[in-house]
């Protein structure tokens, strides 16, 4: 009887090492499923983490205030120009240098007036630039008023504001993943901008001549007006095939306020050589001369301040409505655009016409030689933009007739400039007679 128990322990001591084989088999399977479904878990929360962050901070912050945004602004054009930028931009002129070059031709019958430099100037107009009060303009803010006012009642009446601006939208640099943009609202504001604190004073240009400061007129510009343009359109995405999906987007951006410091200048006009494409030839004939005419050129200061308020409106039934990101986008890219064209050192440029007095541009009644020379005073003065445009519709009928006789002839196009060239008694529309 005792060797049953003995034989019986020796059988549980041999089963033990197998169930601890089995079990130390088993056991490492746990671990490593729990370590899947943790990472799977986590990489997803990172990833909602992430995206909620994206849309809290990037979309949904808030933005700075307009103080802030303003001198941020001013600081970071200050800092970018301040290689190269002078104070004397506004009055630079490509050909500046070039002057004394230029060699004008002797007359005994017009007398050289005498040599006017900025001091002669400004003695000879009794205006002292170091006592002389700013001026308000008050008369010059109101014929910008009336200005303003005769093309806002031009753009209500023809609509030609809005066809040109939906053809420019819609032009060849719009993106291909924008569809056809619509306009949606237009308001070009009921106030005028107010001029005031006008003084002149003389900057130098950079000539090496004595006394050759350039005259300035700087003044403040102030608009606090509601000018509104709205547009609508629809993001597509091409990819991976053509109209994968479409995102509807409206936006809306108004100027609330415009105020900065406009510089003034007159560029006169300047007489330069005409650069010649045979090099050979230009040192034995006397070279042409090409003259630049007189600009009004102006610019702003880079401390304007530009406020806006952007509205947007993105998707179709879940609308997402006035999303920060996308208004800082907007004007962050309005002030590159001013930045680029009218902010100092960069100027604007407009070639003045001539101001002698012509009979063509007489305007009111007839006069006495008038009527000597057989024009009824009853007769409607004639507009010069009216011949203008009956001169360029004549000559439009005039190819057309041409053009629908050449194609009734019934040779092909091929032929038809074969023959002219051949001497088939072709002349060009407008040449001289032989």
């Amino acid at each position: 009887m005792t060797a049953i128990p003995s034989l019986r322990s020796c059988i549980s001591q041999s089963a033990q090492p197998a169930d601890i084989g089995i079990d130390s088999q088993s056991a490492p399977q746990q671990p490593s499923s729990l370590s899947f479904t943790e990472g799977f878990l986590l990489g997803q929360l990172s990833v909602v983490i992430l995206i909620g962050a994206f849309i809290k901070f990037f979309i949904f912050g808030d933005p700075p205030s307009p103080e802030t945004t303003a001198s941020t602004r001013a600081l970071a054009r200050q800092s970018r120009d301040k290689g190269h930028r002078r104070s004397f931009s506004i009055n630079s002129s490509p050909h500046v240098a070039g002057r004394s070059d230029v060699r004008h031709s002797s007359s005994n019958v017009l007398r050289n007036p005498p040599r006017l430099t900025t001091p002669i100037i400004l003695a000879k107009t009794y205006y002292n630039v170091n006592a002389h009060q700013p001026e308000s303009l008050d008369w010059f803010n109101v014929l910008i008023a009336q200005t303003i006012a005769q093309f806002r009642t031009d753009a209500h009446q023809d609509e030609a504001i809005l066809t040109s601006l939906t053809k420019i939208l819609n032009g060849p640099q719009k993106p291909d993943f924008l569809s056809s943009i619509r306009i949606t609202e237009i308001s070009l504001g009921e106030d005028f901008p107010i001029l005031s604190n006008c003084r002149v004073h003389p900057v130098d240009d950079g000539s090496t001549e004595p006394d050759a400061a350039k005259l300035q007129a700087r003044m403040d510009v102030d608009l606090s007006d509601l000018i509104t343009f709205g547009i609508e359109t629809k993001i597509v995405l091409n990819w991976p095939r053509p109209l994968t999906a479409v995102l509807p987007v409206a936006l809306a951006v108004s100027v609330i306020r415009f105020s900065g410091t406009l510089s003034i200048s007159f560029l006169p006009s300047v007489s330069h050589p005409t650069p010649s494409t045979h090099p050979s030839s230009s040192s034995h004939s006397q070279q042409p001369l090409s003259t630049t005419p007189t600009s009004l050129a102006f610019s702003f200061l880079p401390d304007y301040r530009l406020d806006l308020n952007v509205r947007s409106l993105v998707g179709s039934r879940s609308r997402l409505q006035d999303i920060p990101k996308i208004a800082q986008m907007v004007e962050n890219r309005l002030h590159a655009w001013i930045d680029e064209r009218c902010v100092e050192p960069r100027v604007q440029q407009i070639a003045l016409p001539s101001l002698w007095p012509r009979k063509k541009n007489t305007r009111g009644p007839p006069s006495e030689e008038d009527d000597g020379l057989g024009i009824r005073a009853s007769e409607p003065i004639r507009d010069i933009r009216e011949e203008a445009r009956r001169e360029v519709e004549e000559e439009r009928k005039k190819d057309r007739q041409h053009w629908e006789r050449e194609a009734a002839s019934g040779y092909p196009e091929g032929l038809r400039w074969r023959s002219r060239a051949e001497g088939g008694g072709y002349e060009m529309p407008g040449a001289m007679p032989s």
